[in-house]
């Protein structure tokens, strides 16, 4: 921060190299991911801090998102767990300047034809509400494959997801890097609307209500349905493999986003290239016995808010790792309905009681921008509220914002506004 006499603050190098010493990725000058560094400073105080709720500084960024799911028969399910950010699409769609967007790709189309190039002053970007990304987060999204114990049978089911607890500070991340042409990742080039005032009130969840009824613990014939070994749909897979990666990464990308689609199982593969066994084949031993399940890993993925019985599922469907175990239980919401119907609205264990929770309305404090065109190159950037005035820190140089760029954000922190 600066080279005043007398001026107090830790250098970002200095910080950087203190937070990621004994990371691999982040103490080298690769290329690094802003959400995934967050995650990592998060664990590092969490570590720094076990079990002091009162000394910790991350409490305040924690909420619950409570999932439910609707099977055709009508009843339902809930699932919670702990987060301490949302990750939002940008709905395109959904983009503002739909006319200025329209004629700008006429132009550009015709100045192609002419061997001209496009000025960036003459460029025009799709610009979204915010509002719209917190739209598409809650809004329902179908659930294929989905094992009903009402039905005793798989079925195509409704989730939708919302907040049980609201934070006091509330961290967005929007999917900004998604795949192109060719299956290439790309970022996208467009601008979100972000208001200096949100309101997410509406964005509650509250749990079973009033007339609804619960998917049975069980299948109808009394037994509890096991879930199958996971296969890669091989579509997937081999448009994967002639894309030029390994096959049997290919093969864990499309198990590990339950065969959703291309484009999923690129963004997963993409963010596990650095996994020590990606390119290893996957075991064909059968699936470990209960009891040689590590008491450690089932305790840490219980402290997340899974309950114990989809946490011994997910551990034996991913070998013991801890991560794949994670990616398992989202994708894979069915094995909450196998839980019983106690248990499926209130996975949220004692030790998240501490969550604070209140008003809905928040005000932007600080946001992160990447500047560069791809998830491997680029810089990052960041704007802080201080003072009642905007504050770009760039390295260590910290100056005024003059032109507020704020609808180029990255990852958004909001802090609530006290009723």
């Amino acid at each position: 921060m600066g080279n005043l006499q007398g001026q107090e603050g830790i250098r970002p190098r200095m910080f950087k190299s203190v937070i990621a010493a004994s990371h691999p990725e982040f103490s080298s000058m690769r290329q690094q991911d802003a959400l995934e560094f967050y995650h990592h400073l998060i664990d590092k105080v969490e570590q720094a801090n076990p079990g002091n709720h009162e000394l910790n500084p991350c409490t305040g960024f924690k909420f619950i998102i409570e999932e439910r799911v609707q099977c055709p028969s009508g009843k339902v399910s809930y699932n919670q767990h702990c987060d301490n950010f949302l990750t939002l699409s940008i709905p395109l769609h959904e983009a503002t300047n739909k006319e200025q967007l329209e004629a700008f790709h006429e132009k550009k189309a015709a100045m192609d034809l002419d061997g001209k190039e496009v000025s960036k002053e003459e460029i025009v970007r799709p610009r979204v509400p915010l509002e719209a990304c917190l739209a598409s987060f809650s809004g329902g999204e179908e659930v294929p494959e989905f094992y009903s114990t009402a039905l005793n049978s798989k079925t195509t089911a409704i989730k939708t997801t919302g907040l049980k607890t609201f934070p006091d500070y509330l961290v967005l991340q929007m999917r900004k890097f998604v795949m192109g042409e060719g299956w290439v990742p790309k970022k996208l080039d467009v601008y979100i609307d972000v208001p200096d005032i949100i309101d997410i009130s509406h964005m509650r969840s509250n749990g079973v209500q009033p007339g609804e009824e619960l998917l049975p613990e069980g299948a109808s014939c009394g037994n509890k349905a096991e879930p199958a070994r996971p296969v890669a749909d091989e579509d997937i897979v081999s448009q994967l493999a002639n894309i030029g990666f390994n096959y049997f990464a290919c093969q864990k990308a499309a198990i590990n986003t339950s065969n959703a689609g291309l484009e999923e199982a690129m963004n997963w593969l993409l963010s596990h290239t650095q996994d020590p066994d990606i390119n290893e084949p996957i075991s064909q031993d059968p699936m470990p016995a209960e009891d040689t399940i590590d008491e450690a890993s089932l305790q840490t993925l219980v402290s997340f808010g899974f309950p114990e019985d989809v946490s011994r599922m997910a551990l034996k469907a991913s070998g013991g790792n801890i991560e794949r175990a994670t990616e398992w239980v989202f994708s894979h919401p069915e094995a909450s309905s196998s839980v019983s119907a106690d248990s499926s609205t209130n996975n949220v264990k004692d030790d998240d009681s501490h969550i604070s929770d209140g008003s809905g309305r928040y005000k932007l404090m600080a946001f992160v921008s990447h500047m560069g065109t791809s998830t491997h190159c680029g810089h990052y950037v960041a704007h802080i509220l201080k003072d009642g005035r905007w504050t770009i820190f760039n390295d260590n140089k910290v100056a005024a914002s003059v032109d507020l760029p704020k609808d180029m954000g990255y990852l958004y922190f909001f802090q609530r506004i006290s009723s």
